[in-house]
Formats: structure tokens, sequence, C-alpha cells
């Protein structure tokens, strides 16, 4: 299993990515409104901060189990969001 160290980076770089791709989107297409893009930041840096949260929760009973979750819930948000930039 990984450890808590790189899970940690994989959250950073993949809601990193997302709102790179975001702000890419922004420099294309100065003529669109940025309202959309902007909500879909923060609702990136929102799930950043929650992922960090139960990463660093240290009351957890199986680790193994939380920290597999964590994974399985960044996937979702992860696909969710960029649904979102694809629809931009």
């Amino acid at each position: 299993m990984a450890n808590k160290r790189d899970l940690k980076k994989d959250i950073n770089y993949v809601l990193g990515d997302i709102i790179e791709e975001v702000y890419v989107w922004q420099l294309d297409n100065p003529d669109k409104d940025d309202k959309a893009g902007e909500a879909i930041i923060d609702e990136a840096i929102t799930s950043f901060d929650g992922f960090m949260a139960r990463v660093n929760d240290r009351k957890v009973e199986n680790a193994s189990k939380h920290f597999k979750a964590i994974r399985n819930d960044l996937q979702k948000t992860a696909e969710a969001l960029v649904k979102k930039v694809n629809s931009l």
C-alpha cells in the first residue's frame, strides 16, 4: 500500500491539474463568462481541503480501508470535475 505522503501528492496533482485546465480554458476563451470556471475551481479547492482533512485524521480504525475509500472518492470527484470542465 502506498503511504500517506503519496496519497497527499496524488490529491494535489489530480486537483491541481483540473484547476490548471480551467485556467487554460479561460485563457483560450477570453470572451466567455468565467463564472462557471471559477465555480469549478472553488469546488476543486473545497474538495482538496476535505480530502486533506480526511487523510490527516488519526482516529481511524483501519487505515488501509480508510485510505482506499479516500482514493475511490478522489477518483469520483475528479471524474465529476473533469466532466464539468469538458462542458465549459
